[in-house]
This record gives C-alpha cells, sequence and structure tokens, in this order.
C-alpha cells in the first residue's frame, strides 16, 4: 500500500504541473494573438484548474469506476465551495463583481439542479443513470456558459490581472505538449492507485473519490483563489471557484457521460444537497454583513459544515 500511496501523490503532482504548464502554454499563446485577459481567465485559467478532475474522470468513466467520476466532482465542487472559500474568506473578505452575485452564483445553483434532475431520472423512468443524452444536454449548457462569458467579456470593462510570461512559439506548443502528456500520465497513477488503496483499505470508491482524490484535483484551485486572495484580488479567488464549479458540472460529468454512461448511486443526493444549500448560502451571504462580499464569519461556518460533513463521511466508512 505504500507503493500505491506514493504512486498516488506522484500521480496528483505530475497532473497539477501538467494543468499549470499546459495553462501556462496556452495563456500565452492566447494573449500573442490578443485575446483579452478577460476570456483567458474565465476559458483557459478556469478550464486548466478543471483539467485534473476532466482527466481523472474520463479515465474513471472508461474504466466503470462510476463512484469516482461522481465522488470527484461533487468532491470537488464541495471542497472548491467549503473548503477553499472558506480558508480563502478567512485571509481576506471577498468581495464580488455585481455579475457575480446575480449571474454566476446562481448560474451555478442551477448545475447542481439540472444535474439532480438528470441523475435522478425525473423525465424518464429507469434505473438512475446519467445517460450519453444527458451529456450532450449537459454540454448544450457548457456551450451556453461559454456564450455567457464571450458577452461578458465584450461589457466588462474590469480588468483581469492574468499573468503570463513571453515565450517563443516553440516553447508554447512544447509547454501545451508536455502538460497535456502530464495530464493523461498522472490522471492514471491517480485513478488506479486509488482504487488499489480503496480495495485494500476495504474503503468504497466514494470516500476515496469524495477526499484524497477530490481534495487532490481542486489543489489548482486552492493555490489559484489564496493567491489571489494574499493580493487581494478578490474577484479572481471567487470568480474561479464559482467558473471551476460550473466547469465541472457542465464539462467534466458531460464528458464522462459521453464517454460511458454513468450509473447513479442515490447515496450521492445528500451530496448534492449539501453543494446546492452551501450555494443558496453564499448567494445569501452577498446581501448580509458586507453588501457583495463573504465576510470573515461566513466563510468560517463555511470551512467547519465542511470539516464536519468529511469527518462524518469518514466515520460512517470506519
Amino acid at each position: 500500500m505504500l507503493i500505491n500511496s506514493l504512486l498516488l501523490v506522484l500521480g496528483l503532482t505530475v497532473l497539477i504541473k501538467g494543468a499549470d504548464w499546459m495553462v501556462s502554454g496556452a495563456s500565452a499563446l492566447a494573449k500573442k494573438y490578443h485575446v483579452s485577459d478577460l476570456v483567458i481567465g474565465l476559458t483557459i485559467v478556469a478550464f486548466g484548474t478543471s483539467a485534473p478532475e476532466l482527466v481523472v474522470n474520463v479515465i474513471a468513466s472508461s474504466q466503470g469506476f462510476n463512484d469516482i467520476v461522481l465522488g470527484n466532482v461533487l468532491g470537488s465542487n464541495i471542497a472548491n465551495l467549503f473548503l477553499i472559500l472558506g480558508i480563502t474568506g478567512i485571509i481576506y473578505p471577498l468581495v464580488v463583481q455585481s455579475s457575480t452575485t446575480w449571474k454566476e452564483i446562481p448560474l451555478s445553483l442551477l448545475a447542481v439542479i439540472i444535474l439532480f434532475l438528470l441523475a435522478n431520472n425525473f423525465f424518464i423512468y429507469e434505473n438512475p443513470v446519467i445517460s450519453r443524452l444527458d451529456g450532450l444536454f449537459l454540454l448544450l449548457m457548457f456551450g451556453l456558459f461559454l456564450f455567457y462569458v464571450y458577452r461578458l467579456s465584450k461589457s466588462d470593462t474590469v480588468p483581469r490581472e492574468v499573468v503570463v510570461s513571453e515565450m517563443s512559439l516553440f516553447k508554447m506548443i512544447t509547454f501545451i505538449v508536455i502538460g497535456l502528456a502530464g495530464l493523461i500520465i498522472g490522471g492514471r497513477l491517480v485513478v488506479n492507485n486509488a482504487v488499489e488503496i480503496a480495495t485494500i483499505l476495504g474503503l468504497s470508491e466514494k470516500i476515496i473519490g469524495f477526499t484524497i482524490v477530490a481534495i487532490g484535483t481542486s489543489l489548482p484551485e486552492l493555490a489559484t483563489s489564496v493567491v489571489a486572495a494574499l493580493k487581494k484580488n478578490t474577484n479572481i479567488a471567487v470568480g474561479n471557484i464559482i467558473g471551476s464549479n460550473i466547469f465541472n458540472i457542465f464539462l467534466v460529468i458531460a464528458t464522462s457521460a459521453m464517454v460511458s454512461p454513468v450509473i447513479f448511486n442515490p447515496v450521492f443526493n445528500t451530496d448534492m444537497y449539501l453543494l446546492g444549500g452551501g450555494t443558496l448560502f453564499l448567494f445569501i451571504a452577498m446581501f448580509t454583513g458586507g453588501k457583495k462580499k463573504l465576510d470573515r464569519w461566513e466563510a468560517v461556518i463555511l470551512l467547519l459544515v465542511y470539516l464536519g460533513y468529511t469527518a462524518m463521511l469518514v466515520a460512517k466508512e470506519i
């Protein structure tokens, strides 16, 4: 099991570094062709921080590990919302733009509701499954989200502090290729060794996906948001999390379902209730205390809920 644990850590490291290299190369390439910082931030950077979840889920879906597929996405989204926003909001109260309050947070809540309805087959009477047709519908929603981002880039005048280094075209392409290779290799190491550890310890795929894999694949969001908070660039800190949660449901789950229909275990409904409730709490928090701001005491509540819920899940497995 020691070897599996070391390979899992290695896989997460390669996965995250691969995402970092891919984002660096793609951002520099986009900058070279005069793509705006806003579009880079909401598309390439957001995709880059969701890339670990995407790769892990595509591999898990192709191998039939349905609980890892769902545990990873729901666990990552819950970690993003409760753990990362909790930590980031404690470092510095998070003030957000009006569009985040009125459009992006509600859109994130809508994504959870749509996933809940599709997964529980409220529209088709058969065994709960996220089918390829459901995946296609989620991809359509993702396309509408990208259209929203495009429209936002045309109307929003607030600059985004996306740092892009100068590099040659050859170096850009090299970073992208090596980054993608790192994502694939790291993703395989993570999935295979997470399953091995779960088998050895007698733990469910869900708990491994929800904790180790989910937190590991959320490290890019954590790093991005903490750095943004320390720089007092709170729009990036919150936008990164909300954007990543939307990406995870509309793109990651959709792609997983297109690879292979995902059999839904109703035990994940509790996680969706928590995720939906947490997103609603974040929306309400924009109107309590400081307006359009996540205050420190609200961030503390988010962090405590995450620690308590995770402890409860682990205790059930022991």
